[in-house]
């Protein structure tokens, strides 16, 4: 059975996917994926590094999920020695602050917390753990980013929003698929952001159903490829960009600059 003390542990890493492990292996707009560092993750060959960003990302996540403790001694760094923030970790503060004071945000934010479902797509087993679940009306998942209304730009596709970009409709579209199956709803996706800019901005944005429906007709169309690199039955492709890759680079011979352009 999966808990809040094993949902990340290696066993179940394997035995199941998540929204965050299936766009390390496919990408999203905006970021590409890399099966070769997704299964190095997996056997524990490789870490994403903890940058600063990420840090105050988590830190406010821990706080509305009541886990503040437990990430305050897995991240000592971040702390001096009478237990605040160090100075660069303390917009985290002032975004747990402007979130609590927005009546609407808090409400959203309001349901039963770290709430976990498992389920199968294209069957291939996945989990999802949910930051605020109301149960029969909707889902909601925090989210911290740099700006919530800055676009970027993406080759083939033009501008597009920091969702879209981040692949958080891929994750909209299996937590609603998973919860369907243990409740026979589909129940609403709803990301409550806030940014981590000079000025935190926040908003509770609706991913629109057909761009879900989109999503996971996606998911599925990629599920025999999972099972057959999980399982070893064929070999992992490399990216050549992601600082996996790069770090376990062996050159074998020249490149031409136009294979440095398919790269982009």
């Amino acid at each position: 059975m999966l808990t809040n003390e094993n949902y990340f542990s290696p066993e179940n890493n394997w035995k199941y996917c998540g929204s965050s492990q299936y766009k390390d292996f496919f990408g999203s707009l905006g970021r590409h994926g890399c099966e070769a560092m997704a299964l190095a993750k997996l056997r524990g060959e490789w870490a994403m590094e903890k940058t600063n960003a990420l840090l105050i990302g988590s830190y406010v996540d821990a706080h509305f999920e009541g886990s503040l403790d437990l990430f305050k001694a897995q991240n000592s760094e971040i702390f001096l020695k009478n237990g605040e923030l160090k100075a660069e970790f303390r917009k985290a503060n002032e975004i747990i602050t402007k979130i609590e004071e927005d009546p609407i945000f808090m409400l959203y934010m309001s349901g039963e917390k770290q709430t976990i479902f498992t389920g199968e797509i294209g069957g291939v087993p996945f989990k999802v753990k949910i930051d605020s679940y109301h149960k029969d009306r909707m889902l909601v998942d925090g989210k911290v980013m740099a700006s919530i209304s800055k676009f970027e730009w993406v080759k083939d596709f033009g501008k597009v929003n920091f969702a879209e970009y981040w692949g958080y409709d891929i994750q909209a579209a299996i937590y609603q698929e998973i919860v369907r199956q243990n409740t026979g709803v589909a129940l609403p996706f709803f990301i409550a952001a806030a940014s981590k800019e000079k000025v935190t901005d926040k908003e509770i944005i609706w991913v629109p159903t057909d761009l879900m429906n989109d999503r996971l007709i996606e998911v599925e169309e990629n599920m025999a490829k999972l099972k057959a690199l999980k399982s070893g039955e064929i070999e992992p492709v490399r990216c050549e960009n992601c600082d996996y890759c790069i770090s376990t680079k062996m050159i074998k011979g020249p490149i031409s600059l136009y294979d440095l352009q398919e790269r982009i």
